[in-house]
């Protein structure tokens, strides 16, 4: 697990990227809140709890991107979905409300996704190490998973599916990145989000 020491690194450089990135997200943000508002004649701005370190529960803001569905339910959001809400979730651009999430501190640039209640807040023994670290925009089993929303319309049972397969996959990626964590290795998941 981190140290105090490696926890302080981690926060100071989620602070200083934050900072260095705003005034370049900013007028797209806003953009984006905008056309969402104008798009899906609701609130742009979508705000859902989530759980995050400690398994403790905080508010998560993204972009709204679809026209009705929980953010939650894969089969909802394909039913619910716009060009331009495809368009958001494929970019990740919809996550662009997640710095400040990271500047006030509920969340850093890597870490675990954020899960709604009734996954990270029900681990149990060893697995729970997890919850000490604060859940990110980006990660390694972010990553793995990037077209999660695509392989879960694959299977006859998407919950089943990723209750049994993807989430206990995710859970060792993350103890493993919590065991092995560096200030380069956080770079490099960020550098891959962007890059590829």
């Amino acid at each position: 697990m981190l140290t105090s020491k490696q926890k302080n690194s981690k926060r100071i450089f989620d602070v200083t990227l934050s900072i260095l990135v705003l005034p370049f997200a900013i007028i797209p943000l806003l953009l984006l809140l905008s056309i969402s508002t104008v798009v899906l004649r609701r609130n742009g701005l979508f705000v859902q709890k989530r759980i995050g370190q400690y398994g403790k529960p905080f508010k998560l803001y993204k972009i709204r991107s679809l026209k009705g569905a929980n953010h939650a339910d894969i089969v909802a959001i394909k039913n619910s979905e716009t060009a331009y809400g495809a368009w958001l979730r494929s970019t990740k651009l919809d996550e662009l409300p997640q710095l400040f999430n990271v500047l006030i501190g509920t969340m850093s640039w890597v870490g675990p996704r954020p899960d709604i209640p009734g996954y990270a807040d029900l681990l149990e023994g060893e697995d729970r190490k997890i919850l000490e670290l604060k859940p990110g925009i980006t990660g390694p089993a972010t990553l793995k998973y990037k077209n999660e929303d695509q392989l879960l319309l694959l299977q006859k049972n998407p919950l089943q599916y990723n209750d049994t397969v993807i989430w206990p996959d995710k859970v060792a990626i993350n103890k493993a990145y919590s065991e092995q964590w560096s200030l380069q290795k956080d770079i490099s998941y960020i550098s891959k989000s962007i890059f590829s």
